[in-house]
């Protein structure tokens, strides 16, 4: 069997987006920019933990900073992993068909 294209880099993609923190990080970005006193406030996290999953997030290309003036403000590099956040967020939110069984 051939090697899927790009499966190693999406494995990793869903490794750094296993954490309950982080994926709430990108759930609030995915809305708009914000900085890490307000993602900290927003998400009920330290600042230390926000910057320390922030790194995480940037390292793994999926977030990008701007600075303006003494603050540094945070988005997502680009929609796509935001739709594939709320797409699992909507996923386990769906009421669940066990009964159903074919």
């Amino acid at each position: 069997m051939d090697k899927i294209a790009g499966l190693d880099e999406a494995a990793e993609l869903f490794k750094v987006l296993g954490n309950e923190s982080r994926l709430a990080l990108v759930w609030l970005l995915s809305r708009e920019q914000l900085t890490v006193s307000v993602l900290a406030e927003q998400a009920g996290l330290s600042q230390p933990l926000v910057s320390q999953h922030l790194r995480t997030l940037r390292h793994a290309g999926l977030v990008s900073s701007e600075r303006e003036g003494k603050e540094i403000r945070y988005a997502l590099a680009d929609q796509h992993v935001a739709h594939v956040v709320l797409d699992a967020i909507a996923h386990v939110q769906e009421p669940n068909d066990q009964g159903n069984e074919q």
